[in-house]
């Protein structure tokens, strides 16, 4: 039998066996040296480390039944125009109003500038919703996948029967101009950019009855930003959702396959509950902090190579300038994206998280030492921010060595 082979047997018999709990320090130590790019082992793989489904296999069925049923609930509620029921017919217009689809209440007309209104949360999420949707449509730009349609549409929302706002990306006013003055209350008149002018790489959108794998992410990430208020949208977080849903949308059981945007959005919920605190800006300094990550990598690389630190310290090429991005991104920015899925089995297999994922980091610096020593301060922010080809095999192996 071939070791791919074996390999193959260890998680069919760790996922598939008899057994009804499955062993998850087995699976761990099996996932850990990558997962094998067959059946659904990757993506049932996540949901167990993400912990987006239990060790037992027969609650699997009611849990999944639920969470899908809870994120259908979501898009009615959150992503839906105010009013308008995701059947069309009559829904409630605050305070009893009955209103049609077609109509609103009283209490919840468009032009309705109370804090209570839904209309006026709907147009104030236009602020963050134009960054998501400038980033989607650039997703994975070296893979044309997030360009496809998918084959899962969500059905309430891309059979709008001419109905304006169900889907998101018809929300955000395109740009004519470069820059525009918007009055803020208490603020006059501010000059921002508009950056939603579409660029010749950006992705297009679907017609009527389709959509895009990258609106689908769109949804994913609009909705997690809706029920994150304290949080909301942060750039980057594109860049975090990306890979699982691939994964999950790419699953060959097609049961599964057509319910990827529910179970995308509730294994990124649990992925962005333990690095959450890479994203808020007041929490830089706590444990979960970026900046203690980056202080702990700059701890390691000075304790196996102090010429390469020292080097780097003299040049005054601060972690910040590299190993910001790696980190709160995950890598998913250094590596073509089978290699970030291949670096994400072993992050996500470490019971510690995110240690592997800094022994990963200063692999990659010290992978580098005799370019590193040789370049100066201009040429190492190049190699550290544009990470040259490699065969990743090699950056985990070396990581597994850093005792």
């Amino acid at each position: 039998m071939s070791i791919f082979k074996a390999r193959v047997k260890e998680f069919e018999d760790v996922l598939a066996g008899p057994q009804d709990s499955i062993d998850l320090n087995q699976l761990r130590k099996l996932a850990f040296n990558g997962v094998p790019d067959v059946q659904s082992f990757r993506a049932l793989s996540w949901k167990l480390l993400l912990g987006y489904l239990g060790p037992r296999r027969s609650s699997w069925t009611t849990t999944l039944a639920q969470k899908r049923a809870l994120y259908k609930q979501f898009i009615e509620e959150l992503v839906l125009p105010p009013g308008h029921s995701s059947n069309g017919a009559s829904v409630d217009g605050g305070d009893g109003d009955k209103v049609d689809s077609g109509g609103v209440g009283l209490q919840d007309h468009p032009l309705s500038e109370g804090p209570e209104s839904a209309w006026n949360t709907f147009f104030n999420d236009n602020e963050f919703l134009l960054q998501i949707d400038k980033d989607v449509r650039r997703l994975c730009p070296d893979i044309s996948f997030f360009q496809q349609p998918t084959d899962y549409p969500c059905e309430i929302v891309v059979h709008s029967k001419g109905e304006h706002g169900r889907r998101l990306h018809e929300r955000v006013v395109p740009a004519v101009l470069s820059s525009a003055n918007v009055e803020r209350k208490g603020l006059g008149m501010t000059k921002i950019n508009l950056i939603t002018k579409r660029s010749v790489e950006n992705y297009a959108a679907m017609e009527e009855g389709q959509e895009a794998h990258w609106e689908v992410v769109q949804r994913i990430l609009f909705i997690y930003a809706k029920l994150n208020p304290g949080q909301g949208y942060v750039q980057g977080m594109n860049e975090i959702v990306g890979p699982i849903y691939y994964v999950m949308a790419s699953d060959p059981d097609l049961s599964y396959r057509a319910h990827a945007e529910a179970d995308c959005f509730f294994s990124f919920t649990a992925l962005m509950s333990e690095i959450r605190d890479f994203f808020i800006k007041t929490l830089d300094d706590a444990e979960g902090g970026i900046k203690f990550m980056m202080a702990r990598l700059s701890n390691m690389l000075k304790s196996k190579d102090l010429s390469i630190y020292e080097l780097l310290r003299s040049q005054e090429l601060h972690p910040q300038y590299y190993s910001f991005r790696w980190l709160t991104l995950l890598l998913s920015q250094e590596f073509p994206l089978p290699d970030v899925l291949r670096i994400w089995d072993s992050v996500f297999a470490d019971e510690q998280r995110f240690d592997f994922l800094i022994k990963i980091c200063c692999s990659m610096i010290l992978i580098q030492r005799e370019a590193i020593l040789e370049n100066d301060f201009a040429s190492n922010v190049k190699l550290l921010q544009n990470y040259p080809p490699i065969d990743i095999n090699v950056v985990i192996a070396h990581a597994r060595s850093l005792a």
